[in-house]
């Protein structure tokens, strides 16, 4: 299936941005978010296990929309294409990667944090962006600047939101959807706490927007 990555935010106002450390935690965690009501999963390539996890819970929790995060090579899209994800997640933005995602029909929400690098991603003809690390480079102030010469560019921040500051990065008119690790703490996953992560995900579910 393929997915313009805009059309992501349309499953509610927070994506996961996941790490997998053991391979036996991915599809319980993936069933645990799908509960809450989070449906949209970044699960990161920063472990050996990712793909293997990826491709697990993209296979055994057919409602979860499984993506790929830390894009950082024409290597790692095509091997997030054949994990079976939906779609790709970059820290920042190559026109290899770009390019690859294209041929691959990987939907790609590429990461910026300059106005130099939105453009460069805007001539390659993305206008979805992550903005990384979104509260380290300017946060709230970074976007609203950026709202001015990119009125068509729509912007995810990842990076430092909390569900306390989430909100107000939503009330923004190009924010469609935050990126965020809080909804999967590590001493949850470690200690197989599945509830506390449905009610992690329940709740950024709920956030408001706009």
């Amino acid at each position: 299936m393929s997915i313009n990555t805009l059309s992501l935010a349309n499953y509610g106002p927070v994506i996961p941005v996941i790490v997998i450390q053991r391979l036996e935690d991915a599809v319980p965690l993936a069933q645990a978010l799908v509960a809450g009501g989070v449906r949209v999963l970044e699960v990161t390539l920063r472990t050996p296990v990712a793909l293997q996890a990826m491709e697990a819970m993209a296979r055994a929790v057919p409602e979860a929309i499984v993506g790929a995060g830390t894009l950082r090579s024409v290597a790692d899209v095509k091997a997030a294409r054949d994990a079976g994800c939906q779609f790709g997640v970059s820290p920042g933005y190559t026109d290899a990667i770009g390019a690859a995602c294209h041929e691959l029909d990987l939907p790609l929400l590429p990461g910026v944090s300059t106005a130099s690098e939105v453009m460069q991603a805007n001539a390659a003809g993305y206008n979805f962006l992550k903005l990384f690390p979104a509260v380290a480079v300017g946060g709230i102030n970074l976007l609203k600047a950026l709202g001015g010469p990119f009125p068509d560019v729509a912007f995810c921040p990842t990076g430092g939101i909390t569900l306390e500051t989430a909100p107000q990065f939503l009330k923004l008119a190009n924010v469609k959807v935050c990126g965020g690790s809080w909804l999967t703490p590590q001493d949850a996953i470690d200690s197989g706490d599945w509830a506390r992560i449905t009610r992690l995900a329940a709740e950024a579910a709920a956030i408001p927007r706009g």
